[in-house]
């Protein structure tokens, strides 16, 4: 288990770097639903086991594997070499997730064991967690560019299904001070009919 500060990021220090920001490894989730993939999800995994195996001549790759998909994981995906790339402290920050919706749309019930995944991660890495109970937000919903801008939809980070008692206010405030951003650019809407209430990652 890692260790869970009481203080925040902004308070701390740290920041959310870009998605294109040097960092040490990858995780991914191994794809297994059949009602998200396609035959049986093995286009899917060997779509994954490339990009795995592309990134790991590169740096280490962490997948997250369900105890039923282990086996087949485990046979698909070689030891490859891998080095690292760098530095600096690493903390995390574990939103409360509540599948893209809750019980107003949300998808997968039930969802408390994906609630789990970020404090599970943190706590394999030893890292320090930060957690914002009651705060609900995914890492699709939101960019942020490094110099201190952050790019999100109104239609995800508004929706009555996610902060309902937060104003817009209140939200770029949390957003500030967990991520250490300055200024929140909202689009209105994200694609349309898309199931994640308008991620901002999908455009």
């Amino acid at each position: 288990m890692s260790q869970t500060l009481t203080s925040t990021p902004k308070q701390d220090g740290f920041s959310m770097p870009p998605e294109w920001a040097q960092h040490k490894q990858t995780w991914m989730i191994w794809p297994e639903r059949t009602d998200s993939w396609r035959l049986g999800a093995k286009p899917a995994q060997a779509a994954f086991v490339a990009v795995i195996k592309a990134i790991a001549g590169f740096e280490p790759v962490s997948v997250g594997v369900s105890a039923a998909q282990y086996a087949n994981a485990y046979a698909q995906l070689s030891q490859a070499n891998t080095k690292f790339n760098g530095k600096g402290e690493v903390r995390g920050v574990d939103w409360t997730f509540n599948a893209w919706g809750g019980l107003n749309g949300g998808l997968y019930f039930p969802w408390d064991r994906d609630d789990q995944v970020a404090s599970k991660i943190l706590g394999i890495e030893q890292l320090p967690r930060y957690r914002t109970e009651g705060f609900v937000l995914e890492g699709g919903a939101i960019h942020v560019d490094g110099e201190g801008t952050l790019l999100t939809t109104a239609e995800c980070l508004l929706n009555a299904n996610r902060n309902p008692h937060l104003s817009r206010e209140q939200i770029e405030a949390m957003l500030r001070e967990h991520l250490a951003i300055e200024k929140v650019l909202w689009l209105e809407d994200g694609i349309f009919n898309d199931e994640t209430d308008g991620h901002v990652d999908n455009m």
